[in-house]
């Protein structure tokens, strides 16, 4: 909606090179104790490309178990009748996963909402969005190559360094400390090390607050349709689906499309905000092909077209000039 900070027009630009990344991943020299040849080829699946996940604010709960926080309120009407309200977030503080003083910060953020006059985010305030946050994005690209994966979710990116460890001693920093590896057909990221004394820091849109010790760990496969369905039905049940014209067709997705699926299932814990790790997914399809040319895209500049709650946006700025 309009707090989606989402400069759509970049992931459009982009998506050219992805042929490029893919062609230079399929030929560059695998890590020492790889699988070579055929084999090496046939273990690394394309998640390369433009996904799509139109809905709003996205996470899907998980099938069974501990899962994020939810919107209290719900539509009551209307063809999504029973999902939770786009236009207010009030966040479950009685789930059971969130410690009483997490508790106490989601009840506030609600209250806030409630009020009228809207609570800040870091999409809203166009500041930085770390993961999990920054998942409820409704369109991202993946560029893959041999040593790393960069990740661009609208007008913010992320890379995953592929095969190496964390270091010792992590340097706190906006997006984290992110690291990948193949596992068979699916790809693991891990994420320690985001910087938690920002404005806004939150894990959801509902103003869960942000864990010192934040551990992500996301685990990205490709399923076929009939397998990704389940995930697809948690998102409309849970979920406010974007309708198509009012969303750039790169974030929305091709309701014929009946070809692979991307499914990013990840977990999150931290023994200072959760009682327990928790679960979630985002199920990905593909955008549509708009006039045979491919996918369109709009562009939306946060600092340029800030939206927000209330009146003023906290737009990051220098205390001093550059020059």
């Amino acid at each position: 909606m309009g707090t989606q900070r989402c400069d759509l027009v970049l992931l459009a630009t982009l998506a050219a090179t992805v042929a490029c990344a893919t062609a230079a991943f399929g030929q560059a020299t695998r890590p020492a104790g790889a699988p070579t040849g055929s084999d090496a080829q046939s273990t690394i699946p394309d998640f390369s490309g433009i996904w799509s996940h139109p809905y709003f604010p996205g996470f899907e709960p998980p099938a069974s178990g501990p899962g994020p926080v939810t919107n209290r309120l719900r539509l009551r009407g209307g063809p999504q009748r029973g999902v939770g309200d786009p236009r207010q977030f009030v966040g479950d503080y009685t789930n059971p996963i969130l410690k009483s003083e997490a508790a106490e910060v989601v009840k506030r953020h609600g209250e806030m909402e409630l009020s009228g006059i809207g609570a800040p985010t870091p999409s809203n305030q166009c500041w930085p969005e770390p993961v999990p946050y920054i998942f409820s994005t409704i369109a991202m690209l993946m560029l893959q190559q041999p040593d790393k994966i960069t990740i661009l979710y609208g007008g913010q990116f992320r890379q995953v360094r592929m095969n190496e460890p964390h270091p010792g001693q992590v340097t706190a920093s906006m997006y984290g400390d992110s690291v990948g590896r193949y596992e068979g057909d699916t790809l693991v990221i891990d994420t320690v090390g985001i910087k938690t004394d920002r404005p806004f820091a939150m894990v959801d849109v509902y103003g869960t607050p942000f864990p010192q010790a934040l551990h992500v760990v996301e685990r990205y496969r490709l399923l076929d349709y009939e397998a990704a369905k389940e995930g697809l039905e948690r998102a409309a049940k849970e979920n406010f689906r974007l309708p198509p014209d009012t969303i750039p067709p790169i974030a929305d997705r091709d309701p014929n499309y009946r070809g692979k699926h991307l499914q990013l299932k990840f977990t999150v814990e931290d023994g200072g905000v959760f009682t327990t790790p928790r679960s979630a997914t985002m199920t990905y399809g593909r955008p549509p092909v708009r006039d045979g040319g491919g996918p369109g895209g709009a562009e939306f500049v946060c600092a340029e077209n800030p939206r927000y709650s209330g009146t003023k946006p906290a737009l990051p700025h220098a205390d001093k000039p550059d020059f």
